[in-house]
């Protein structure tokens, strides 16, 4: 898969826009507000809502307000779609028509081919029927989100973010938002040590026998080469070995 540069991705991202269709709760919209901006989507339509604005909205967006304060309303789905080139309807109900239908992976990895140049809609239905014959007809393709067969109801917000999340995936490769801090890990020098040290306070314990170490031993030392230790863990390590060897008196008091 192509990666993308962080540039590239935001350019991606503004072609791609959340409409909800006659939101009934506008809770809902505040989640789904702040389940776009998690994952660097911002362009909210809302065809028909309920009520909009609404403080339940404002409150459930917590820092996502900016989502709300930019959402475009519009009276029909038509209208709310009409630039775009490419829309995906997000349903989980079987349906009779003809269209194509893909796992939300699957339509995340088209929104990724098409949204470089071109506008995506992501069409959601109500939260108490999901998307209407009549809405999912304007829509190229229907994407589900595969679940429980025995019970796939999702809450609205929760489908969006699902849709989101996967988009993001599709677009920066998985990458994580920020850089790992770099670790130091231990050479094969303090390595060989600490498991000098080890063996030692093993036999001095009486854990292993010292005429025949070497099967536990060879052991332990796997164990310990598939953590990868850090410089900093081996002296942790070697610190408890020491301790076990000559144990601190504590005062009574």
């Amino acid at each position: 898969m192509q990666t993308t540069q962080h540039g590239d991705e935001s350019c991606i991202f503004n072609n791609i826009r959340i409409v909800l269709c006659q939101t009934s709760h506008p809770g809902n919209i505040g989640s789904t507000a702040r389940a776009m901006k998690t994952m660097g989507l911002s362009r909210l339509y809302l065809v028909n809502p309920k009520y909009f604005p609404d403080a339940q909205a404002n409150s459930l967006a917590v820092n996502a307000t900016d989502v709300l304060d930019c959402a475009i309303v519009t009276n029909t789905l038509e209208e709310a779609i009409a630039d775009c080139q490419f829309v995906i309807g997000v349903s989980g109900k079987e349906r009779s028509l003809s269209q194509q239908v893909m796992t939300v992976r699957e339509a995340a990895h088209e929104v990724q081919k098409i949204a470089h140049v071109q506008q995506v809609a992501l069409v959601f239905g109500t939260e108490m029927s999901g998307l209407s014959n009549a809405e999912a007809d304007r829509c190229q393709i229907l994407a589900t989100i595969p679940a429980n067969p025995e019970y796939t109801s999702l809450n609205l917000a929760q489908a969006v973010q699902i849709m989101c999340y996967e988009i993001r995936m599709a677009i920066s490769d998985g990458k994580l938002h920020y850089d790992e801090k770099p670790v130091e890990l231990a050479n094969q020098e303090d390595l060989e040590r600490f498991y000098a040290h080890m063996q030692e306070v093993l036999e001095q314990i009486g854990y292993i026998n010292p005429r025949a170490p070497k099967k536990l031993f060879e052991r332990l030392r796997r164990l310990y080469a598939r953590t990868k230790l850090e410089k900093e863990e081996v002296n942790l390590l070697r610190g408890i070995l020491t301790l076990t060897q000559s144990p601190k008196k504590h005062k009574k008091y």
